[in-house]
């Protein structure tokens, strides 16, 4: 049978284009690089990273995003649960803010849809900055210096706080960590990464704590019930998702966290009950997936955690305009 030129061609193609996708497809991996973005705003950034480090839009005049988020200690402050004004302990671990523009949502019960919303959350909040949105608008329209930068970046002398936030939130999706060692490994370097690492990864796999932590933020993606396989007791007052739906069935289901730079962000869980990453392990196992792992198990995974930590930004600390003698302050401790 004569088979035309153009057929044959065209079979040809499909065929090599088809074990070409069965390859990729065979060595594709549900973890991807962590990518830098290109579509910031560079001046807003920029305004944004004043206000981020600006305690001046707290009430205490003492807090800022950075001190429950600090970006020299991966996001985040290191303890159990954050405080407030006026020394108020939270009922929750407060999340990196590192790679959050990855996250579909914010806050551990997903009541922020976007970073931007989010941002104006803590201002207001009476246990952490403690603020009003209208005095912090007030605070900022009497400084000179920001009046000017909120001018350049957005064409107006009023400040508002949908600007604010808009403005934090940039700055914000500048906190990508990227190029960490397993992110090399991904993209070809298999030198990179040594066989207790490379174990850990593949029983990261195996046993099933890819199905949640997968994608670009390993985590971030989706919302899972704390204590599938045995009940989880905690002491903290945070029921998760419920507190946003209403609906029983949401009762304990947090945001899965992003484990990007999880060496630098413990303790762990939202109650930050975990204090070690071998503890963390082990909890996950026995109470989501119904695995006890071994101890070298524990340490592998431990070790193929530790190989997510990518680069921490860098950049200047911003100086911060001075304010005046007529900015408005409410009293630091009422």
């Amino acid at each position: 049978m004569n088979v035309p030129r153009d057929v044959v061609s065209f079979l040809c193609v499909a065929s090599v284009a088809l074990l070409g996708a069965v390859a990729h497809a065979a060595t594709d991996e549900p973890i991807k690089p962590i990518t830098t973005p290109t579509d910031i705003h560079q001046k807003k950034a920029e305004l944004g990273k004043k206000l981020f480090f600006d305690p001046r839009l707290s009430k205490s005049g003492f807090i800022s995003c950075n001190s429950c988020h600090n970006l020299s200690m991966g996001g985040s402050d290191n303890l159990k649960t954050s405080i407030g004004h006026n020394w108020q302990k939270g009922p929750i671990n407060a999340p990196t803010v590192l790679n959050s523009s990855l996250n579909f949502v914010q806050f551990w019960d997903g009541r922020a849809e976007t970073l931007k919303d989010q941002a104006g959350g803590p201002i207001a909040n009476p246990g952490e900055m403690a603020f009003t949105h209208d005095l912090a608008e007030k605070v900022l329209e009497s400084i000179p210096g920001y009046v000017a930068d909120f001018q350049a970046v957005y064409g107006k002398d009023q400040i508002d706080i949908d600007h604010i936030t808009d403005a934090i939130a940039e700055f914000e999706k500048t906190l990508v960590t990227p190029n960490s060692r397993f992110d090399q490994w991904l993209k070809g370097d298999k030198k990179v990464l040594n066989k207790e690492e490379v174990a850990g990864y593949t029983l990261f796999k195996n046993s099933g704590c890819i199905s949640c932590h997968y994608g670009e933020a390993m985590g971030g993606t989706s919302f899972q019930k704390m204590g599938i396989m045995e009940e989880y007791n905690s002491k903290s007052s945070a029921e998760g998702r419920v507190a946003v739906t209403g609906k029983d069935e949401d009762r304990f289901a947090f945001k899965v966290p992003t484990l990007r730079n999880v060496e630098l962000t413990y303790p762990y869980f939202h109650d930050g009950e975990a204090e070690t990453l071998t503890e963390a392990v082990d909890v996950m196992g026995r109470l989501q997936l119904g695995t006890t792992f071994t101890a070298e198990q524990n340490a592998q995974i431990v070790a193929f955690l530790k190989t997510l930590t990518g680069d921490q930004p860098t950049f200047t600390l911003p100086i911060l305009p001075p304010s005046t003698d007529n900015t408005p302050r409410p009293k630091p401790f009422e």
